[in-house]
């Protein structure tokens, strides 16, 4: 539990009896099951968004997808805060508003370049607004490499994706949802999904564990692994190891390291509504805005041979008795002199913008930084056995 005390047996019993009185939820998740062990997480028990973990998106172009939000950087579209229950969150809420030429504002965030791994176990606690029709909230992850060969070449992993047009006739909007892959050399691009309706509400005010086990063979996804450790996958592909002969296979597309994407759109050809009028999840009865709640991300691995990351911030430290996570261990020092940054004993040298896009970079121990645009940037440098350094810096 992120909260404990020790109560009188009357103050407990009062708020045992009060249904307004709710504790935190804990923060286990699945836990540390077939061999996984916890190498980062992000608890959302902070003040602020951590700019070492997270990217906000910040544009207007419909995602690819035609959606009509508008991505912002306010607090009113992505912040951090709790619940009713005390809840530490990361909050991305979609509003029905005129801004810059759009009729809603949302929010998107994700970890590029800063928290990325190859294969393991990576899962989500989130609530869920009533998507009713229009609302389209998403757990992914995309391919490192995006800046470098865009999508679909990067390869797209849709862990959990709610508010298909396909449970607007049979009215099952809080139980219908879907996992998808998608990759290719160009568009249209190859994807394999599958939807699956549950017996009983997701969207019911309470959290629910999405996770995602990406190893060397397969993909495979499950809803509430941390209730029902024994359940069949709801979505699976097979990912065969890079067929150099078939460049649309897809084992050539994910094996390699991801980072993660939150975001609620809203509309667009997942929902099959392209105009303001269609969106009746944001009404007067909410006040023309709804949340997404996401109360943690884990990531698990079983230091296999397969297995890589990069984490640019340590992670939060574990609950539920298990041992602190630390920094990776460092020896490394960035030196600024007139026009640069050194780093001896550095492979390499990047530089990146707050959107997490590398600006520049060298595969060497010193880097210029003469005319970048003014601005704050992440100087990271590594090396080739793994050790890093990071600073910020304003130019």
């Amino acid at each position: 539990m992120k909260l404990s005390h020790i109560l009188p047996a009357a103050i407990a019993a009062f708020i045992s009896a009060s249904p307004a009185v709710c504790a935190a939820d804990a923060q286990a998740g699945s836990g540390e099951t077939d061999g996984y062990r916890l190498v980062w997480q992000d608890l959302f028990d902070a003040d602020e968004l951590n700019y070492l973990r997270w990217n906000i998106e910040v544009n207007g172009g419909g995602g690819g997808n035609n959606e009509l939000q508008y991505y912002t950087d306010r607090e009113e579209n992505v912040r951090l805060g709790k619940d009713d229950k005390g809840n530490g969150c990361l909050i991305l809420t979609a509003i029905r508003e005129k801004y810059k030429g759009r009729n809603f504002t949302s929010g998107r965030i994700n970890s590029k370049n800063l928290i990325t791994f190859k294969h393991g176990k990576v899962e989500a606690a989130i609530k869920l607004p009533k998507t009713a029709n229009g609302l389209w909230p998403a757990f992914w992850m995309m391919g490192n490499d995006y800046d470098a060969v865009g999508w679909p070449k990067c390869g797209e992993t849709d862990i959990m994706e709610f508010g298909h047009q396909d449970a607007f006739g049979p009215g099952t909007q809080e139980r219908y949802f879907n996992g998808a892959c998608h990759w290719g050399q160009g568009w249209p691009a190859a994807s394999y999904a599958k939807s699956i309706t549950l017996g009983y509400s997701l969207q019911d005010d309470e959290f629910h564990l999405y996770t995602c086990i990406w190893d060397e063979n397969s993909i495979a996804m499950y809803v509430d692994l941390d209730r029902r450790p024994v359940q069949s996958p709801y979505y699976k592909i097979d990912i065969p190891h890079d067929d150099p002969g078939n460049e649309w296979s897809a084992g050539n597309y994910f094996h390699k390291e991801n980072f993660i994407l939150f975001n609620l759109a809203v509309g667009g050809n997942f929902p099959g509504i392209h105009n303001a009028d269609g969106i009746t999840a944001l009404n007067d009865a909410n006040g023309h805005r709804q949340s997404m709640y996401v109360n943690y991300v884990k990531i698990f691995q079983k230091d296999t041979p397969d297995e890589s990351n990069f984490f640019m911030d340590p992670g939060d430290s574990q609950t539920s008795g298990i041992d602190e996570l630390t920094a990776p261990e460092s020896a490394l020092s960035l030196d600024f002199y007139p026009g640069g940054v050194r780093c001896a004993g550095a492979a390499a040298i990047e530089v990146c913008d707050l959107s997490g896009r590398i600006v520049r970079r060298t595969g060497a121990d010193s880097l210029g930084l003469e005319g970048l645009s003014a601005g704050v940037y992440i100087i990271r440098a590594n090396a080739a056995n793994g050790r890093a350094a990071t600073r910020k810096i304003s130019i």
